[in-house]
């Protein structure tokens, strides 16, 4: 059994489209981010670094006690060699899966989270940064179009690559992105879509957060607000 500890963000989506592909038992446990969650002691025992995803395994392959896993990148990667999908077992299919999962770690993911604070919830628009990160966000869209040229998914094979970008790519219209302007991503963003585990993952995701948008003051000074001191404070 495997325990979620989850919220409705990207990240957070892409562990319960793995799990749901995979039909691996699971029990949800929301962290409200812009609650405060986060910083309740009881998280941050497994989650060091304060932010959601993390997991519990409570039957790890070598049979010992519970492992706890943070960061979405390292619990996909765990996840896929638990259960033996969504990544190849080659070494060259192996490491295509991982190169591009750690695009996504490194660049999609933070770049288009800067579009999305710089465009929708910095107290005032600064006309740079967020001409910046919506250019960025859009070279990068162009490297997944390209690569998904002449292949179904970004590896060849559905992977945890796959699972790892998908999210990123659903607030495309936030991003200022037009998907038409990307034929081949469209494409695959369409096909992962309409796949029944991605379904029953953002159907979970309604139940569990019926107002996604960060609407008060106090839930930005819990997101955009924290520093060092913030870190001491919760220790």
């Amino acid at each position: 059994m495997i325990d979620l500890y989850y919220w409705t963000t990207p990240n957070g989506h892409k562990i319960t489209m793995f799990l749901e592909e995979t039909t691996t038992p699971y029990t949800m446990h929301p962290v409200n981010i812009g609650k405060g969650d986060q910083f309740k002691p009881a998280f941050l025992k497994i989650s060091p670094n304060n932010r959601i995803p993390a997991i519990i395994d409570h039957a790890p392959a070598d049979g010992g006690a519970p492992i706890s896993i943070f960061e979405s990148g390292a619990i996909l990667l765990y996840l896929a060699e638990k259960t033996g999908r969504y990544i190849p077992k080659d070494i060259r299919g192996r490491t295509d899966v991982l190169q591009w999962l750690f695009w996504q770690v490194g660049g999609l993911g933070p770049m288009a989270g800067q579009n999305h604070h710089f465009a929708s919830y910095a107290p005032e628009k600064l006309p740079y940064a967020v001409d910046r990160y919506v250019r960025e966000t859009s070279r990068l869209y162009g490297v997944l179009d390209k690569q998904l040229a002449n292949r179904d998914f970004i590896a060849g094979e559905y992977s945890i690559a796959d699972i790892a970008s998908y999210p990123w790519i659903v607030p495309h219209e936030k991003q200022q992105q037009n998907l038409d302007d990307f034929p081949n991503l469209k494409r695959w963003f369409e096909v992962i879509a309409a796949r029944p585990a991605t379904v029953r993952a953002y159907e979970k995701a309604k139940i569990i957060n019926t107002q996604p948008t960060i609407n008060s003051d106090e839930a930005r000074k819990t997101l955009f607000g924290q520093d060092s001191h913030t870190v001491r404070q919760h220790a």
